[in-house]
């Protein structure tokens, strides 16, 4: 595949590049990334933004060194929950050199990316990122990147979805694949907040009623100790 430098040239390679990708928080959904080569050195980072700066819609991806290489940025108002990409930090004064949207308003649809430098160079995001298994498939259809589940070498077993693979293909910018990895979990997010509903109890006036009773499913924990 001819590369393909959308970012940085220092970020295309001309081997297949494995990065392991891990959430710095466990906690809120949209929290920043580590993402680190083989031998475990980073080559990525986007700093935690919190649950207090999450609306603000705008990410700084950075190397290694703090180095700000790309910042995305929510499009308001947009039906197709675009966002777009410009280098460095910050967009004041910049023009997008690329967009990321929904192909389609309606459902969890695919996820299109059109780089505004080349028109006919465009790439379709195919799976479910919150699954952690989704392919970037350039204009032919021919995949130039993979998120899967992270698979423990040692022990067989497969990691939980805040660790996962990102493998990038020879010539595609690692840069570029893994600012769409943010654009991919912010939408995620608003996908989550788009079908999340709040049921009102239901309240009887019989308290025996055996219509009204709820059966709750037991919890289960992995710990041994643990005694529901």
């Amino acid at each position: 595949m001819k590369s393909k430098v959308v970012v940085e040239d220092t970020f295309v390679h001309s081997e297949e590049t494995n990065l392991t990708v891990r959430k710095t928080s466990l906690f809120f959904t949209g929290d920043g990334f580590t993402a680190y080569d083989c031998k475990g050195q980073i080559v990525f980072r986007v700093d935690t933004y919190g649950p207090d700066s999450r609306d603000l819609g705008e990410l700084v991806l950075m190397d290694a060194t703090g180095r700000c290489l790309l910042t995305v940025r929510r499009k308001r108002p947009s039906l197709h929950n675009r966002w777009e990409g410009y280098l460095g930090e910050g967009e004041e004064g910049k023009k997008p050199i690329f967009s990321v949207r929904r192909s389609s308003i309606i459902g969890r649809s695919n996820v299109t990316v059109e780089v505004y430098s080349n028109p006919t160079e465009e790439y379709q995001i195919e799976g479910s990122f919150a699954q952690r298994n989704c392919t970037f498939f350039n204009a032919d259809k021919v995949s130039v990147a993979e998120i899967r589940r992270k698979v423990d070498a040692c022990a067989h077993v497969v990691l939980g979805k805040d660790v996962f693979s990102l493998s990038i293909k020879p010539g595609f910018d690692s840069a570029f694949a893994m600012g769409l990895v943010l654009v991919l979990d912010q939408i995620q997010v608003d996908d989550f907040s788009d079908n999340r509903v709040d049921a009102d109890p239901i309240i009887s006036d019989d308290s025996n009623s055996s219509d009204n009773r709820v059966d709750s499913d037991p919890i289960i924990s992995d710990d041994p100790n643990f005694s529901s």
